[in-house]
């Protein structure tokens, strides 16, 4: 039996949750969150090389992928792999990026479902910036 770190009452070591205050994952002394990050330890200019972050703090806030390579549901990063990325080059569902492929995005160059792009873009409902301020 040990204390729970939480509400401090005495429960089973084997138990997933507290039954007093539902704290989760009770055999971790420390508990930062749901999901799965790893970080390289190697950086380059301050970012890891690699972030993969499927991560969510014990609030529910989603943790993003930023790093050099940016793997994630949100990531930031010169080359992302995301559903909602911003970077240099991105794979995404939604992006801001310099190059893109995506479903949704705003960039230089695209290739996207639906998009703006600034230089050159392919895709089935895709923009070039130009034209869209020419409207106006």
């Amino acid at each position: 039996m040990k204390n729970c770190r939480e509400c401090q009452r005495e429960i089973s070591e084997q138990a997933l949750v507290c039954p007093h205050c539902g704290a989760p994952y009770l055999a971790k002394e420390k508990w930062d969150g749901w999901g799965f990050e790893y970080k390289s330890k190697a950086t380059i200019a301050g970012l890891p090389i690699l972030h993969v972050s499927f991560k969510y703090k014990p609030n529910r806030v989603p943790v993003p992928a930023k790093g050099i390579i940016a793997i994630g549901q949100f990531a930031c990063g010169v080359f992302t792999l995301s559903q909602f990325g911003v970077g240099l080059v991105s794979i995404s569902q939604f992006t801001i990026a310099g190059y893109a492929l995506a479903q949704f995005a705003f960039a230089y160059k695209l290739i996207a479902q639906i998009g703006i792009y600034i230089a050159e873009g392919h895709g089935q409902m895709v923009r070039s910036l130009a034209e869209i301020l020419a409207m106006f």
